[in-house]
């Protein structure tokens, strides 16, 4: 499922619903977002666990910036979100981090 954006003009941000797919989590049992927004915590964003094995959380972000993310499984492994806005060279591994992209309405 793509990435879901809301713009609010009025205080230029846009928020945004993560959701990691239940094939994505492999039946995880926990799971993390991480990224630029939350200084790549693995442990400040929880995602909840919807009924039918997906997790989500929904963020508020400021407009007119690119962020990257990934997600943390069961405090071990790490996935991408395969349907980000675009991937880029993660600096400390040899993997792509997911990005959303709020610079426009896409």
């Amino acid at each position: 499922m793509p990435l879901q954006k809301t713009f609010h003009k009025k205080d230029n941000t846009v928020t945004v619903t993560f959701t990691l797919s239940s094939e994505g989590s492999k039946d995880a049992e926990k799971v993390w977002l991480a990224g630029d927004f939350n200084s790549w915590s693995s442990s400040d964003t929880p995602m909840k666990k919807q009924s039918d094995g997906s997790f989500s959380v929904k963020l508020t972000l400021e407009a007119g910036k690119e962020y990257q993310f990934r997600y943390l499984l069961d405090g071990k492994r790490w996935e991408n979100d395969w349907a980000a806005d675009k991937y880029l060279p993660a600096p400390f591994s040899y993997t792509d981090n997911s990005v959303v992209d709020l610079t426009s309405k896409k």
